[in-house]
């Protein structure tokens, strides 16, 4: 039997993705270690590609702000509208999507 270890890590990712709100955020954020993920795109695939270090993608999401450091901007956003999120962490990042407040009541 083949094991594919990238549908192996994505369910690992996959099963591991949970609610966030940015109260229990901001010490994550405090350390620097907050990615934002921009809406549109799958939390879990842009995990993986971290967790596989491809960097041609990476560079590439990094290059057009659809991936990037959470700054202090994004937080003060976050604070004022005690934003949600969808998260995961690929060590030592924690990689956060925002849940539009259409959706929260999902």
């Amino acid at each position: 039997m083949v094991v594919d270890s990238d549908a192996l890590l994505r369910a690992k990712l996959n099963a591991e993705t949970g609610r966030l709100a940015w109260k229990e955020l901001e010490r994550h954020f405090a350390r620097g270690s907050v990615i934002s993920v921009a809406p549109g795109m799958d939390l879990v695939e842009v995990a993986l590609s971290i967790a596989r270090d491809d960097k041609a993608a990476i560079a590439a999401w990094l290059a057009d702000q659809r991936v990037k450091r959470a700054d202090s901007e994004d937080a003060l956003a976050w604070h004022e509208r005690d934003a949600q999120f969808w998260a995961v962490v690929t060590a030592p990042w924690v990689l956060v999507q925002e849940i539009a407040e259409s959706d929260s009541a999902t």
